[in-house]
């Protein structure tokens, strides 16, 4: 286990993934943490639903992959393809993300995409998951994440993404990046972004101890920037876009560059490494073992 623990160190996973629960805590709906597992159904039904407004510039991306939105390889592709060509439509200035699904934003990475997966298939899928930040965190348009429910892990790193968060004002529903409660090291650039949105100090406390923050709680450190009723979430994010876009795009889009150009530039000159560390890692024979325990401890819990 020792072993395990200092690998978990040089990437981000290890092998206690065992630990993982898909129980509540604290009365919060909080929707298999930090792995999901997404139901196959063979469906091409799209996972992604855009609605573009020609006349205010502002789209809506609904994520729609049951039953708790996971970050798959197929799911991950769709969203980048939407945002690209959005990010190429000229008479788009802002992007709003949000859910269909009840209680749930996003549950985070497929964890089907790490079990059984050849090495080839896993650096693909990791490469996926780093072109869906790096497309978010670097977008032209003003972007708004509109939490309508539980948003762990890899759906918080989509959230903090953004330029901007309202989260429905539900204390059953939680958000944060909760790595360390499973064994798991956040990758560095998960790090670098929490702490470029809530700075060091919460963002030590956030990682170092796993949190996963109320929705309340998130408001207080800066997680999410505003709360609304759970009804009001899409039309406050439409009403306070058109904030943002009473700025100038050149000025907003320079200056959102000037923040963000450092930490985006340090994974595109990792990247290959960092696909490299994941998939050794993700591929050891604990790890699977790991990963095999975890799913039959789902099945358990259906049956």
């Amino acid at each position: 286990m020792a072993n395990v623990l200092r690998n978990s160190a040089k990437f981000g996973f290890s092998g206690v993934l065992s630990q993982l629960s898909i129980h509540s805590r604290h009365g919060r709906e909080c929707v298999s943490p930090c792995f999901s597992l997404q139901q196959r159904n063979n469906s091409t039904s799209p996972k992604i639903k855009v609605d573009l407004d020609s006349s205010t510039g502002v789209a809506v991306l609904r994520m729609q992959s049951p039953p708790v939105n996971s970050l798959s390889l197929d799911f991950l592709t769709e969203f980048c393809i939407n945002l690209e060509k959005l990010e190429m439509d000229r008479s788009c200035r802002g992007l709003i993300i949000t859910s269909t699904l009840s209680k749930v934003f996003s549950a985070g990475l497929d964890i089907m995409e790490m079990y059984g997966k050849s090495p080839e298939r896993c650096g693909e899928f990791w490469k996926a998951v780093q072109e869906m930040w790096l497309k978010l965190y670097g977008s032209n348009m003003a972007t708004i994440a509109a939490i309508n429910g539980s948003s762990p892990a890899g759906g918080c790193l989509m959230s903090i993404g953004c330029d901007y968060r309202i989260m429905a004002d539900n204390p059953r529903y939680s958000i944060g990046l909760n790595e360390t409660q499973l064994g798991i090291v956040a990758p560095f650039w998960f790090k670098d972004t929490l702490v470029n949105t809530v700075g060091n100090r919460a963002a030590e406390l956030s990682l170092e101890l796993g949190l996963l923050y109320s929705a309340p709680d998130a408001l207080k450190i800066g997680l999410v920037d505003q709360l609304v009723p759970e009804d009001q979430v899409l039309s406050t994010a439409q009403d306070t876009m058109s904030k943002w876009l009473a700025v100038p795009d050149h000025a907003r889009q320079i200056t959102k560059s000037m923040m963000r150009k450092q930490t985006i530039d340090k994974l595109l000159s990792n990247r290959e490494a960092d696909i490299t560390n994941f998939v050794s890692f993700i591929t050891k024979d604990s790890i699977q073992r790991s990963l095999r325990m975890y799913l039959e401890m789902l099945k358990s819990r259906k049956a």
